[in-house]
């Protein structure tokens, strides 16, 4: 059956049967948070996670800064201020009730997180006088050091305390398990969700959970549009193994989405020619706020958002007159003033003034602790950096008190991406919410990336604690359903057809990731008509006919990567049916419609939705403003933990 020697046992004859009050699929940094808070509340939990949950998800790695910190002590703004800005900055295109609770719990979580273990202050003075630490809290803080919203952190302490957290409250944890599906009521389309099934990765062990409520904590989708055969690992910014699962089986399970047909110009992927993220010189979120030089050392002047020239290295924390944010680190993609800063201005207009390419990161000019800072703290806590830049290159010889760091591609980015060249990201579509995280489907919760427009490290802590809250309560007031066997031998069957199989004609993972990525490059880049998007559908419905039955998975390994790439060839579906939804184009969502150049009609101003039903794909939409009034609404749904 295996054409090569497995080192595990194999067990795919094998069935575990597992019942809980609350489950939690992906043990991420929302997933922990998520499952921590169920079991604080008293519900019995298992979490279910691909990879080693103590080092596993997008933060598994680290984090620089924890963005939306409003009610630290620190603050000047309100989480109401921050979150309308937010939205307001998308034209509405935001998710106002999931980055209401990362604004109004962020600090909550954050202070949780140091309970248990985690490092968030400057507690060896290491920073002692610098002017982004606080004296008093030792708190340090990064873009904005008028309102100072934004922590600087050292999340690479955080996934640790998180695994040591849920042991120690008893959360049944399960590793190296892939999520295949979610079970339903009855086996039905559109019911209640009522558990799910899986299998061990490396044994092939066959895997059943029956739960009252199931809170979804997987990464939004990935290597849609972008994939390297040869350099899978650097596809994405994210770890390998986060491509979207639960998007996929939320979907066939009836799950609503919103927002699908956005997708930005690819920043954060190396895709096997250009270089990993923040591992080139420039001055954005990591590396903010950097100086710059050309090639003869000159350096490059740092505008504000007025233009004007800032001569104290202070001011770059700091908002222009009128100014009343100074929003940086990802949280916004279209700020609505006009901004001629050094992270966007345009390289032409550097050569125009007599700057000589290439250009670099100065960090040997600045003042010492802001050095410190960016090489050391935010470049080795931030995602993959700790390894693969801030060691390896230091091992090499960078020095930053002597060396410039060149910056490639255009502009300050790391590198330049084609056209059709797009990723999810920047505020991506995900599964549609209600104030609770709830889905459309009964039982089911959402946290983290699986949120539409999700964000970053605090956004995913902050929804996955509400959510396994939540989630805590409503499995209190159900009593647990019988899975449908029916169901289940079902997708026992679907998940191990490619395990072991034989034959001449037989394709890998890889051979249909790369051939998903093209299509979609084809016929879903930029800009996009109906005749190509309908096009792109009827290829990926030639995959799933003349190519997936032929897939092929040596190991158990193997089996995960090809479900994987069947669950992008799900998502990359629904992007194409998102985005033949929406008849108008759109700054807000990077949407180009060549057969409808129309810029945001009032009429299209709304957030599209989409889900799999009996008969077929239901599209509808919400107005923007869906939620409602922030404050009050949260009041009503939190009264308890307010009160705490």
């Amino acid at each position: 059956m295996f054409s090569m020697k497995w080192p595990y046992p194999i067990e795919c004859n094998q069935e575990e049967r597992v019942k809980t009050d609350v489950l939690v699929i992906g043990g991420g940094i929302s997933g922990c948070m998520a499952a921590i808070s169920a079991a604080k509340q008293g519900a019995k939990v298992a979490l279910l996670e691909k990879g080693a949950t103590i080092r596993s998800g997008a933060g598994g790695s680290g984090c620089d800064h924890w963005e939306s910190a409003t009610t630290n002590p620190c603050s000047t703004v309100s989480p109401e201020e921050i979150t309308q800005a937010m939205i307001d900055d998308n034209d509405g295109y935001n998710n106002g009730i999931s980055h209401y609770i990362e604004c109004r719990e962020g600090w909550d979580c954050l202070r949780e997180i140091e309970k248990m273990g985690g490092k968030i202050r400057d507690t060896e003075d290491e920073f002692l006088g610098a002017d982004f630490r606080d004296p008093e809290t030792k708190l340090m803080f990064a873009y904005d050091l008028k309102n100072k919203f934004t922590i600087r952190i050292w999340g690479s302490t955080f996934k640790p305390v998180l695994y040591k957290e849920l042991k120690r409250l008893g959360v049944k944890i399960y590793d190296r398990i892939m999520v295949t599906s979610l079970l339903t009521e009855g086996g039905e389309i559109g019911k209640r969700v009522i558990g799910c099934t899986g299998f061990h990765v490396r044994t092939g062990k066959h895997l059943v959970v029956s739960s009252k409520a199931t809170v979804l904590a997987t990464s939004r989708p990935a290597r849609i549009w972008l994939f390297s055969p040869a350099y899978p690992g650097l596809c994405e910014f994210r770890p390998t193994q986060c491509v979207g699962d639960g998007h996929a089986m939320g979907w066939r399970a009836g799950a609503a989405f919103s927002m699908m047909e956005k997708s930005v110009t690819a920043e954060f992927s190396a895709a096997g020619r250009s270089f990993p993220p923040y591992g080139t010189g420039n001055n954005h979120n990591t590396w903010y706020p950097a100086s710059m030089c050309d090639a003869r050392g000159k350096p490059i002047p740092y505008l504000d958002r007025d233009g004007k020239e800032l001569k104290e290295f202070s001011d770059r924390y700091r908002p222009a007159a009128g100014q009343q944010y100074f929003l940086k680190g990802g949280s916004i993609d279209y700020p609505k003033y006009e901004y001629d800063g050094p992270e966007t201005i345009d390289q032409k207009k550097l050569l125009s003034m007599g700057y000589k390419l290439p250009f670099y990161a100065d960090l040997t000019t600045m003042p010492e602790l802001e050095r410190k800072a960016i090489w050391g703290m935010m470049v080795g806590e931030e995602g993959k950096t700790k390894i693969p830049i801030y060691q390896n290159y230091t091992e090499r010889g960078f020095d930053p008190t002597r060396h410039v760091l060149q910056a490639y591609g255009g502009g300050w980015k790391s590198a330049s991406f084609l056209p059709q060249e797009r990723q999810l990201f920047g505020l991506p579509g995900g599964f549609l919410n209600d104030w609770n995280l709830a889905t459309n489907l009964e039982g089911l919760f959402v946290a983290g990336d699986a949120l539409f427009a999700s964000n970053c490290f605090g956004h995913a802590a902050a929804t996955g604690s509400y959510a396994g809250r939540h989630a805590s309560a409503y499995a209190k007031n159900v009593q647990h359903l019988v899975p449908c066997e029916k169901q289940i031998a079902k997708e026992r069957s679907r998940t191990y057809a490619s395990l072991g199989a034989e034959g001449q004609e037989r394709y890998s993972w890889k051979e249909l990731n790369m051939a998903i990525a093209k299509t979609m490059q084809n016929y879903c880049g930029d800009p996009k008509c109906d005749d190509l998007l309908e096009t792109g559908l009827d290829v990926f419905r030639h995959y799933e006919t003349n190519i997936l039955p032929h897939l092929y998975s040596r190991n158990p390994h193997e089996l995960m990567r090809t479900l994987e790439v069947e669950n992008i060839l799900t998502n990359a579906q629904i992007i194409l049916r998102s985005c033949l939804q929406r008849k108008s184009s759109s700054r807000a969502l990077c949407f180009n419609r060549a057969d409808y150049p129309e810029m945001d009609p009032e009429r299209d101003r709304r957030f599209f939705t989409i889900r799999l039903t009996k008969s077929g794909v239901d599209m509808g939409s919400v107005p923007l403003r869906y939620y409602g009034d922030l404050s009050r609404n949260y009041e009503k749904y939190n009264g308890n933990y307010i009160a705490e």
